[in-house]
C-alpha cells in the first residue's frame, strides 16, 4: 500500500520507498521474533548477547550505541539478562558510573546455541533475493542509514 499523501511526485516518490521499506523491516522483524522468543529472548536481548559474544566486554553506554538503544531501554534489557545469569556487571571502582557488562557462561552457552539458528532463519528470509540483490539492498541500506544531515540519533 502507498501513501495517500497529495504532495509533490518527489514527496510521494520518497514516502512510498518508506513505507515499503519499513513494512518489509517490520514484517522481517516480525517474523524473525517467534524463534528468538522459544529461547525467552527479545531482539535487544538476542543484539547484547550477540554483541559481548563477539566484541567482549562493553559500557553499558557502548552497547546501547552499538544496538541505537537508549540509555533507559539498554539499562532494562541489561537487567533482565542479569536476572536470567546470562550477563553480569561490573562497575568501575574509580567511577562507579562506568559499568561493564560481560557474558556469564550460561549466557556464553546460550548465544552459542542461538547464533547459527538466527543466522539460518535471517538466511532464509534472504534467500528470496538473489547474491546480487543482497548486495545492493545492503549497500542501499548502508547508505541511508549512515547518512547524517546535521540529525544525530539520540539514544
Amino acid at each position: 500500500m502507498g501513501t495517500r499523501y497529495q504532495g509533490t511526485t518527489e514527496d510521494i516518490r520518497a514516502l512510498n520507498a518508506f513505507i515499503k521499506l519499513m513494512r518489509a523491516a517490520e514484517s522481517l522483524t516480525y517474523r524473525l521474533h517467534k524463534p528468538l522468543s522459544e529461547h525467552g529472548l527479545t531482539a535487544s536481548q538476542f543484539g547484547v548477547l550477540e554483541s559481548l559474544l563477539h566484541l567482549g566486554p562493553l559500557c553499558q553506554t557502548e552497547l546501547g550505541r552499538k544496538l541505537l538503544k537508549s540509555t533507559g531501554n539498554i539499562t532494562l534489557v541489561v537487567d533482565n539478562l542479569e536476572k536470567r545469569n546470562l550477563v553480569h556487571r561490573d562497575r568501575d571502582s574509580s567511577d562507579r558510573r562506568f559499568i561493564t557488562v560481560s557474558l556469564t557462561d550460561d549466557g556464553r552457552k546460550l548465544i552459542r546455541q542461538v547464533l547459527p539458528e538466527r543466522v539460518r532463519h535471517i538466511r532464509n528470509e534472504m534467500d528470496i533475493l538473489n547474491a546480487e540483490e543482497q548486495e545492493t539492498l545492503g549497500r542501499l541500506c548502508k547508505h541511508i542509514g549512515t547518512q547524517n544531515r546535521g540529525h544525530e540519533l539520540e539514544t
